[in-house]
């Protein structure tokens, strides 16, 4: 009897529940490039391009629309996965025995933010896709 509390004392000191979460595809460093600067920041016909540059530094892309206006893009995108053991104790009839389940799930999410400048360098349209799946 001393050796199944000992035992049981054991495991749920230690195995009871454990989950581990890792985050990869992230910087350390903080991003600006968020809906939420971006709505607050970006005015149409007043925000130019040193001041976007300011905010979200170079862009990913720059190019050059059928109207012959400037196009810049960025791109911000991470992948967070997520892996999670378990542990559990089950019994019956006075017999313990222990069992463990590991599971582990990614999610993906990407934000894009495209701007067109007019002629005078300064913010003609903006449009921002925001996708997580």
């Amino acid at each position: 009897m001393k050796r199944i509390l000992l035992l049981l004392t054991f495991c749920l000191c230690f195995n009871c529940v454990s989950y581990k979460y890792g985050a990869k595809g992230e910087t350390s460093e903080s991003s600006n490039l968020t809906f939420g600067i971006v709505k607050s920041k970006i005015i149409k016909g007043e925000t130019n391009q040193n001041e976007i540059l300011r905010l979200f530094g170079s862009p990913n892309i720059v190019t050059k629309n059928k109207s012959n206006s400037e196009v810049w893009s960025y791109n911000k995108m991470s992948v967070v996965k997520k892996r999670g053991q378990t542990s559990f104790l089950s019994g019956g009839f006075g017999i313990i025995g222990s069992g463990g389940r590991s599971s582990s799930s990614s999610s993906t999410k990407s934000f894009d933010l495209i701007i067109t400048f007019n002629d005078n360098d300064t913010v003609n349209e903006y449009s921002v896709v925001s996708t997580k799946f």
